[in-house]
């Protein structure tokens, strides 16, 4: 088993409130950086020195934090309102065991019975606004006692791997992004690069973007790569014949989402290094969303990046699903287009 998946995975960090993995990480890499800090923000900013071969200094961003749930009222039943964190697929949610606030106080998210429901509401998707969660108290002080309004809830997901030995896939939540910070801690594991690396864990990705802004500005690189989870999107569909990515086809290359376009420089970089090197790839398709690329490169006077990302299924839910192959084969494409990355691949 991937212990490290496992850890990262099982911790909790809702945008906002990343302290508890935060912390985990700090101490996972601890002994393999020369230095460390925590910004305004909360990102976690480590540096390991190069050998001095090259003058670059290059920036590997990946985001700590995961979607959640928010307590925004505690009702005389003792049932919890709540907001989401993040972008959700309100049917997801229903029947989903949750643990709220620093006490990680247990819940179930639950509405109307469904045999309660008039006949026009059942074939309704119930929304987030008609949800509770239910920590099992009789009434308003009894669930005050327990948690207060301002807590995070997140969800409660083992870590399995499962399908071995023909098919490696693992399942468990906040696989976006802990899949890119557990790639970043293995990189950061290795041999030092020719050039200073910062690693960036940064926060608040899920609502905004917000901890990479602040990372590339503190760090300034000359050259970023960020590394992420994205949606694959290749279940069986008749309308789509052309999945975005899909599981175990190798590392997903970012060209263009809504929010850039990746530097083309690097990309045929990285495409260059996975031909030479083997290494399987795909590139996502052009579309929606958007990942921290679209912050760092318009940080200061502008950044040169690009995203390399693990493809996983039922993003944004409280179970994703990778390959491990991909994982792998993720941190293997990193590492080596790093040690491969020149001044002259990024110079105008």
């Amino acid at each position: 088993m991937n212990d490290l998946l496992r850890q990262l995975t099982e911790a909790v960090g809702v945008s906002g409130g990343e302290k508890e993995v935060r912390l985990l990480i700090r101490d996972l890499i601890a002994d393999h950086v020369d230095e460390w800090s925590v910004d305004t923000m909360g990102n976690l900013l480590a540096t390991k020195r190069g050998t001095g071969a090259s003058d670059l200094r290059v920036l590997v961003d990946a985001h700590m934090d995961e979607v959640g749930l928010l307590v925004v009222e505690i009702e005389n039943s003792g049932m919890l309102k709540f907001v989401t964190v993040g972008g959700f697929d309100d049917r997801a949610l229903l029947g989903k065991v949750v643990q709220v606030g620093p006490r990680k106080t247990t819940g179930v998210i639950g509405a109307r019975a469904v045999h309660l429901l008039k006949s026009n509401e059942r074939n309704k998707v119930v929304k987030v606004d008609a949800m509770r969660i239910d920590i099992g108290a009789k009434n308003k002080d009894a669930a005050a006692a327990k948690v207060k309004v301002g807590d995070y809830a997140a969800f409660v997901t083992p870590y399995e791997e499962i399908g071995a030995p023909r098919s490696r896939t693992a399942i468990g939540k906040a696989l976006d992004n802990r899949a890119g910070c557990a790639a970043l801690i293995e990189l950061l594991r290795g041999e030092r690069y020719p050039f200073d690396l910062v690693a960036a864990f940064t926060v608040q990705e899920e609502v905004g973007l917000r901890g990479a802004k602040i990372a590339a500005y503190s760090a300034r690189p000359d050259v970023a790569l960020v590394l992420e989870s994205t949606p694959a999107y290749d279940l069986p569909n008749d309308k789509d014949v052309s999945p975005n990515v899909a599981l175990g086809r190798g590392p997903s290359i970012y060209v263009m989402d809504a929010r850039t376009i990746q530097d083309p420089r690097l990309v045929a970089h990285l495409t260059r290094t996975a031909d030479a090197r083997g290494i399987p790839y795909q590139i996502r398709q052009p579309g929606g969303g958007g990942t921290n690329t679209g912050a760092i490169q318009r940080a200061a006077a502008g950044i040169p990046v690009a995203t390399l990302a693990v493809p996983g299924r039922y993003a944004h839910t409280p179970t994703m699903m990778i390959s491990l192959d991909d994982y792998e084969n993720v941190v293997r494409l990193a590492d080596a287009a790093l040690r491969g990355l020149t001044p002259d691949i990024v110079r105008r």
